[in-house]
């Protein structure tokens, strides 16, 4: 028998695996699909690299500044979606060598509950496990009458597949993977209108910081439009035909070659065989857990997508850690639960968005007091130097005690910078602690010294 058998493989089943192996636990993987889940194969991993590639390929027209001319016409997308794809085999490779070197047992199949202890494989084999771990993932929400069919109508999992470029695409959902989607295609030529409902894109992430996004990716030639929602969607042998909905009721159609769907994700927790130990979903299909990731049978534990924490790879990670740790016997069962303001967000467009903690919006809300904040790049000279000057860092703070109560950043590097202040506040350093630290110059982070220093006062180049 296992001390620990976790389904699925993606950043918080083989995370878990991995410190629960460290542990000295005998442990066991089963994932039907390949080592590292949606993440490695067909989201983060993948999707970054194209957009690497669409930054490389970008700013090849700034080498005429200084004379070169470069012919782009003769672009192989064939060959950039191969490149990402090759990718993702090393890093999968690499999740799976982790598993081995760390003696945790794989198993390639699908797995169901038959009890508390126990997993049928494919409806044959039979593992039995003290603990079992379901981290089984998302997939993209379908909406009646935006059905995928990767063809004219695409999925995040079916725009990653694409070998050949389309002429046009509509994008409906200008979350991170629409606004990610929108600055790869535009800038490998395609005509991308990208449509939100809210009233800013990124409506999870501070409205200034969308406003400067907006703006760039404008400059590169989206066509953005937001308080518009699709109403209905055709399809036809060249395209599709979408009627749009803007905020004052006013209707327009738009046809594009392909449409990116992109309203959101759903848990993976049907076929699980949850019925078969009495555990329930709430209604949206998610699992409930306790703050060390517990279901209501007490040898179960559900982390990532599938439980109602953000649908990030980084909280499925450490989702897993915790659950580990508790099983192993270092976390109570009253241990805290994850600071939901410790978590950053990633966007990875151009600009780059990050952020974590209270946003402005919220806390007006929600009448909570605040000061606030704010540094251009272009007052970096560094920012000016690499041809970036486009973003600005946020700092919301207590009026009181100066204690960082959040913080946004939209620019070049925002997912690196992001971690400077969030270490600042988990270990609860205030805004002078910051702004008096020496910053090397010239960096893009000299933004954040200056910003801490409007706190208070006045940032020397602001």
């Amino acid at each position: 028998m296992y001390d620990l058998a976790i389904v699925g493989a993606g950043p918080g089943g083989y995370v878990a695996a991995v410190r629960a192996a460290q542990k000295n636990l005998k442990v066991v993987v089963i994932e039907r699909d390949a080592p590292g889940g949606v993440c490695l194969n067909w989201g983060c991993i993948p999707s970054k690299n194209l957009i690497h590639q669409a930054e490389m390929f970008a700013s090849l027209s700034h080498m005429e500044s200084v004379g070169v001319t470069v012919d782009r016409s003769s672009l192989d997308y064939g060959a950039v979606q191969q490149q990402s794809r090759e990718v993702v085999k090393t890093l999968t490779g690499g999740v799976a060598g982790l598993l081995k070197k760390n003696k945790v047992d794989y198993v390639s199949g699908t797995a169901e509950l038959v009890s508390p202890t126990e997993l049928k494989i494919d409806n044959a084999d039979v593992i039995k496990a003290k603990h079992i771990m379901l981290a089984t993932g998302s997939r993209p929400m379908e909406v009646s009458g935006f059905e995928f069919d990767e063809d004219r109508v695409l999925s995040s999992t079916g725009i990653l597949a694409l070998k050949t470029l389309p002429d046009s695409l509509l994008i409906l959902g200008a979350g991170a993977i629409g606004c990610e989607f929108a600055f790869v295609m535009a800038s490998f030529g395609v005509h991308v209108t990208l449509v939100e409902a809210q009233q800013h894109i990124l409506p999870a992430e501070d409205f200034e910081v969308c406003e400067v996004l907006h703006t760039a990716l404008k400059k590169q030639g989206v066509d953005v439009r937001v308080s518009t929602r699709a109403q209905s969607l055709e399809r036809h042998s060249t395209g599709i035909v979408a009627t749009l909905v803007d905020g004052s009721g006013s209707q327009r159609t738009l046809e594009a070659e392909r449409a990116l769907v992109v309203f959101g994700r759903q848990p993976n927790t049907q076929n699980l065989g949850l019925a078969a130990i009495n555990l329930e979903t709430d209604d949206r299909g998610y699992l409930v857990v306790d703050s060390v990731g517990r279901t209501a049978v007490s040898t179960v534990y559900a982390i990532g997508d599938i439980v109602r924490s953000a649908a990030l790879a980084h909280v499925a990670s450490a989702e897993g850690e915790r659950a580990v740790d508790h099983i192993a016997g270092g976390l109570p069962d009253s241990a805290e639960p994850m600071n939901p303001e410790l978590v950053p967000s990633a966007i990875y467009c151009e600009p780059q968005v990050a952020g974590f903690g209270l946003r402005e919006d919220q806390a007006k809300s929600q009448g909570i007091a605040f000061k606030k904040a704010i540094f251009r790049y272009q007052g970096a000279g560094k920012t000016i130097a690499i041809g970036k000057p486009e973003g600005l860092v946020k700092v919301l703070c207590d009026p009181k005690t100066d204690e960082i109560l959040g913080s946004h950043i939209v620019g070049h590097n925002a997912t690196e910078l992001i971690h400077e202040l969030l270490l600042a506040k988990s270990s609860e350093l205030l805004p002078d602690d910051i702004a008096h630290m020496m910053h090397a110059h010239p960096t893009i982070s000299e933004a954040i010294m200056e910003c801490m220093h409007g706190i208070n006062g006045k940032p020397v180049h602001g």
